[in-house]
């Protein structure tokens, strides 16, 4: 007997693309029963009852033994859908996770929640090596976490092969890809493991990959038809500022006071900055500590343990910290220089706000870090060394631009982003000051680049326009162009910064081996009048922070001084038992006890993320110092609230049933349908439906592009991504002038990518 699942209440089945459309009755029944035992799991191990968006996709992927990369941004619940059926599933789950941090974050929080776990690392004795074997053999651990170096030994794999892997997850692997932004050359020699464990699954976790990347990885992974799970880039709950550094130590001490006594991040790019800053703060009465790669492994690890017992507040550090922290209550996450990359930037941003709760990310920008940047990337080359120069192109463009930041990140990986206002950046809050005629401005920078015969960079451009008697100008006679001075009266600086926001904006680009700047077509509407850019002022903001939309839904209801008191509580359990404040419940659970007051242990025990070993560990003292609180202070105990705090959210029926849409119109794409057509039959949005068909085309690697985009206009978006590179929509949007919708050049540039993969196998 077989069912056919393209029914709306299918939710259930969320992310089967290709066997899903004919199951037989038993394994129907079978995995509703599976589905059911994880949501159990998830309530008694980790005290949630409702799955994170993509998080249901995911699991059900592991229990059918599929292979799979998930794409979910940094608190997304990305550990949950490998950990969550690992309990589930016979055998033992084998994690490869890249930093001895993670591992021992990891595994202390699965210990603390009940799940038997453990890693192998350096650090730790023979005897304590030893001990874990016997786990192994004996069958009793559920999870392993491993580094990529030491799962690559013969001797590993060869143990291993002598005990029941239910599956191998490869946590951060965008590691694998050299088109990724963190490329680690040992992550390579996990492509081993296909054919070494046959029948095995293989799952791939990242928070940060496009859709060049997410094909790298499966295929050095050697996946086998893998499903791709690929979330919202957006994270609502982070709240993006981008200024220009002036008074830096000022800048980030307004965001420290913001947050006094909270945790926070602040990155810089070389390790004096990051010593200087520290000791320069601590001096302020900041409580911070440096991190970086120059400081011995002893005091790295004790900086690191005092941030994640909250001993100082902020670690002052550069990208070498960050990955192996699974710390939730990060409330601020500052660039004290730019990122290298966006695909960095939502990383290193992402550690902020894990808890789902609001969270501060500042980057404070200068145009010498970007040339600092491509300083220490001279030593790349071929496909790293392009990657690399692309990606710091994106994020330049990020820092100077005035458009949604919200919009910016989620579009760079390929998104479509919803809504006219995200309400949570500088931008949407109105926080930035725009040069009322800015159209007039913009024309003489514009004009002076064509009087120059776009023939040179940015800062040549800018003497010109500011009346620079520099010798080069007046060898090259543009003392005698009508743009010569034009903006005499101004400071370099800030004209610099206007091109910088024109060429961020796509009104110009840089072209050539020595980045001359030209205009876009774009850039000639403007010279026309049809399009005004928008220019900031040299200030760099209005002098008031705006409350994000976040911000005021997350304290809904919450009892702020009951919150704070839960927080001492927390932090004394916390030491008296070694481990890290967070490990014990989260910022959200706390918040979420201040809403509910539980007087009871029945009620503490549906507080989100409180399972059946924190109720049992805690419960009584969180509960004495809630009923301490409430009748010291005449506040009411027991109260009713909406069933699933802004941490974790409802999975809404659209969400429930996206993929059996997706599911559909795989189908219906298999047929040779157009976009629109399948759109209208599957109910979904064009924008939505493109989405899908881009899935559907990396996951088979197709390379014709004919049934979905015409010939002629192939070419000319081939052409388009020559002349301004494959990275990116919106530049080879506005090459062809808006012509070709934004759907057409997914399509096409996914085929393209599919192509150029092939031919280099």
């Amino acid at each position: 007997m077989t069912v056919e699942l393209f029914s709306a209440d299918s939710g259930w089945v969320n992310g089967y693309y290709r066997d899903i459309c004919h199951l037989k009755f038993e394994e129907i029944i079978q995995r509703l029963v599976a589905v059911e035992e994880i949501r159990a799991l998830l309530q008694k191990y980790w005290g949630y009852d409702t799955f994170r968006p993509l998080q249901l996709e995911a699991i059900t992927a592991v229990l059918a033994n599929h292979d799979s990369v998930v794409v979910l941004p940094t608190g997304g619940g990305k550990s949950l859908c490998f950990q969550a059926p690992a309990v589930k599933l016979p055998g033992l789950a084998v994690v490869v996770s890249p930093l001895i941090s993670l591992m021992k974050d990891q595994v202390d929080s699965l210990t603390e929640c009940g799940v038997p776990a453990a890693c192998v690392n350096s650090s730790l004795t023979a005897s304590e090596r030893a001990k874990v074997a016997k786990q192994i053999r004996d069958g009793s651990l559920k999870l392993l976490y491993i580094a990529p170096e030491r799962l690559c030994t013969d001797q590993t794999r060869e143990f291993l092969k002598q005990s029941q892997i239910s599956f191998f997850a490869i946590d951060e692997a965008h590691c694998i890809s050299s088109w990724g932004h963190d490329f680690r050359p040992e992550y390579r020699a996990l492509g081993l493991l296909k054919e070494e464990f046959p029948g095995v699954a293989i799952h791939a976790y990242t928070a940060t990959a496009t859709e060049a990347v997410r094909a790298d990885i499966a295929r050095q992974l050697k996946l086998d038809s893998p499903q791709f799970h690929v979330g919202n880039f957006d994270r609502p709950n982070l709240v993006y500022r981008v200024q220009p550094r002036a008074d830096h130590l000022k800048q980030i001490r307004d965001v420290l006071e913001r947050h006094r006594g909270e945790a926070g991040i602040i990155y810089c790019i070389r390790r004096t900055d990051c010593e200087e800053l520290s000791e320069t703060l601590n001096r302020l009465g900041h409580r911070t500590r440096p991190y970086h790669a120059g400081l011995t492994d002893e005091q790295r690890i004790a900086n690191q343990d005092a941030f994640l017992k909250d001993e100082v507040d902020t670690i002052v550090a550069t990208v070498a910290f960050g990955m192996g922290i699974d710390k939730s209550n990060v409330r601020y996450v500052i660039h004290a220089a730019a990122p290298k990359s966006l695909e960095a930037y939502q990383q290193e941003s992402g550690r902020a706000g894990r808890d789902g709760l609001e969270a501060e990310c500042v980057v404070l920008y200068s145009n010498q870090d970007f040339i600092l940047w491509r300083k220490m990337q001279e030593g790349l080359s071929g496909d790293a060394g392009d990657a690399a120069a692309a990606t710091l192109r994106a994020i330049e463009g990020f820092c100077v631009s005035v458009n949604c930041r919200h919009q910016q990140l989620v579009e760079y990986f390929g998104q479509t982003y919803a809504g006219a206002s995200c309400s949570a950046c500088d931008v949407c809050l109105q926080e930035l000051d725009f040069i009322e005629d800015s159209l007039v401005l913009s024309q003489k920078i514009l004009s002076c680049v064509v009087r120059v015969q776009q023939k040179f960079g940015a800062d040549y451009v800018a003497n010109v326009l500011v009346g620079s008697r520099e010798q080069r100008i007046l060898d090259n006679g543009h003392d005698r162009l009508t743009t010569y001075g034009l903006l005499k009266e101004m400071n370099k600086k800030d004209v610099r910064s206007w091109i910088e926001q024109l060429l961020g904006q796509g009104y110009l680009v840089r072209t050539g081996e020595f980045h001359v700047i030209a205009l876009t077509p774009t850039g000639r509407q403007v010279l026309k009048s049809e399009i005004t850019p928008r220019l900031l002022r040299p200030l760099e903001k209005k002098s008031t922070r705006q409350t994000s939309k976040a911000e005021v839904t997350s304290w809904e209801g919450v009892d702020r001084g009951l919150f704070e008191d839960l927080r001492i509580l927390r932090r004394d359990v916390a030491e008296s038992r070694s481990v890290a404040s967070f490990m014990i419940f989260s910022d959200a659970t706390l918040r979420d006890m201040a809403r509910r007051r539980p007087g009871s242990l029945d009620v503490f025990q549906h507080v989100s993320g409180v399972g059946e070993k924190k109720s049992a560990d805690y419960g009584e003292q969180f509960v004495a110092r809630i009923r301490a609180y409430c009748l010291a202070n005449n506040v009411p105990l027991d109260q009713k609230v909406a069933p699933v705090p802004a941490s974790e959210p409802v999975e809404s029926s659209e969400s429930k049933n996206s993929s059996m849409a997706r599911v559909n119109a795989i189908a219906f794409f298999r047929d040779g349908k157009s976009v629109a057509e399948v759109a209208e039959l599957v109910g979904r949005a064009v924008s939505t439906t493109a989405q899908y068909l881009s899935e559907y085309l990396v996951g088979e690697q197709i390379t014709d592009v004919t049934p979905w985009v015409d010939e002629a206009t192939l070419a000319r978006i081939e052409k388009a991504a020559h002349e301004v590179g494959l990275e990116k929509l919106r530049p080879i949007y506005d090459y062809l002038e808006e012509t070709v919708p934004f759907e057409q050049i997914r399509i096409a540039l996914t085929c393209l990518q599919n192509r150029i993969n092939a031919n280099s196998q």
